[in-house]
């Protein structure tokens, strides 16, 4: 009933889209239609971390050096990595950097800048950023310091710097020990970590510094867990600026 009509209409499109050959039978001519031209996509450069692309900035009095893998190392199954020496005042830190990862110390530029291999991975793209960030952490380190202060609120709530500690032993000749007092029965003393220093400018201040921001704020966040703030009556332990907002109090 409706082949005719389907007949016509697919005559009538073919003869829309190419004229009738005299050599191909017409009931061929749909096979043998060149395809349309597919319209092609604008292509854009990849997009350069915002981060990692950041040339370092590099005071002066610090000196950054690359030291690059050994021999040994080159020859070892495992990607042979480079290691980034910082010297500054306040100490000397060095950290590994991954191979994939280059440093250009052009002068030309305005400090050494990263940059990738291929910098449509994923897992390179993330590293970019990461290792930028850590150096850029590590020359702050040594020339400036970094530092964490934690503030104790709540009634009897202090701490103290104490040179020994009777329930944990030194790991270290010369360390000394966070004593806390949170409302807890037993004394909480915590050793203070290698190339940290603590001090209690007031009894609920207690002041961290240190070229390495990790050990630092690690160590802060170890001294939090023993009393997070709660969100009832805001007791507890805060770093740097946290903040906390109160809740009403539970009613039955």
């Amino acid at each position: 009933m409706f082949a005719p009509a389907r007949r016509r209409c697919a005559q009538r499109l073919v003869k829309a889209s190419s004229p009738p050959s005299d050599s191909i039978p017409t009931f061929l001519l749909p096979a043998f239609q060149t395809p349309a031209a597919y319209r092609s996509f604008a292509t854009t450069s990849p997009c350069q971390s915002k981060i990692g692309s950041a040339p370092l900035s590099i005071p002066p009095g610090v000196t950054f050096k690359i030291i690059p893998p050994s021999a040994r190392a080159r020859t070892a199954r495992s990607q042979a990595m480079s290691t980034v020496q910082i010297k500054g005042p306040l100490g000397e830190l060095s950290m590994a950097i991954p191979a994939y990862v280059n440093i250009n110390e052009d002068p030309a530029l305005l400090g050494p800048t990263l940059t990738v291999e291929n910098d449509r991975d994923a897992k390179q793209r993330a590293m970019w950023g990461t290792t930028r960030a850590y150096l850029q952490n590590h020359i702050l380190g040594v020339s400036e310091g970094h530092s964490a202060i934690l503030r104790f609120n709540g009634v009897g709530y202090r701490a103290s710097v104490e040179p020994t500690a009777t329930t944990v032993e030194p790991e270290y000749p010369g360390q000394q020990f966070v004593n806390l007092k949170v409302g807890y029965s037993h004394p909480i003393e915590l050793g203070i970590p290698k190339g940290v220093t603590a001090s209690t400018p007031q009894p609920t201040r207690l002041l961290l510094e240190g070229p390495e921001k990790e050990v630092v704020m690690q160590f802060a966040a170890k001294i939090r867990m023993w009393r997070k703030p709660e969100p009832y009556k805001g007791k507890g332990i805060f770093v740097n600026g946290e903040t906390i907002r109160l809740k009403n109090k539970r009613t039955k």
